[in-house]
């Protein structure tokens, strides 16, 4: 059940966040370099494949251990925020070195949301299955 609790609130939180930020943070940043790339609706299978995926990610490698091992939440902010930056960071930076008109703009902003959400919502999933468990 530990496992369970764990999850759904890192997906929640991850996933209600991030809607709010993708549009008032990234979304404005992206546009005026790449609007002309941009879907005017996301596609929500990948969307979804990505966050589900994502988040299991995360629970393996930071919020699991972390409760497994009574870490402190601290701990779970330094690690979740360490995975958040490798993997935004992956996406942007091989985007830089590859696409024509990426930015450094477009990379700042996202590694820096990307760090700031994994970070934000394992610490909460962590605290909030903590809290119930």
């Amino acid at each position: 059940m530990t496992l369970v609790l764990l999850y759904v609130s890192t997906f929640i939180l991850f996933l209600g966040i991030d809607f709010l930020g993708l549009g008032t943070v990234v979304k404005p940043v992206f546009e005026r370099q790449i609007g002309h790339l941009m879907l005017e609706n996301f596609r929500l299978l990948p969307a979804f494949c990505f966050y589900a995926f994502y988040v299991a990610v995360l629970l393996w490698f930071v919020s699991l251990p972390a409760i497994a091992q009574d870490k402190n939440l601290l701990w779970v902010i330094g690690n979740a925020a360490l995975l958040g930056a490798m993997a935004y960071g992956t996406y942007e930076f091989t985007s830089l070195a590859v696409m024509k008109d990426w930015t450094w703009s477009m990379v700042i902003t996202d590694v820096t949301w990307g760090t700031s959400i994994t970070a934000l919502s394992a610490v909460a999933g962590v605290w909030a299955t903590r809290m119930l468990t």
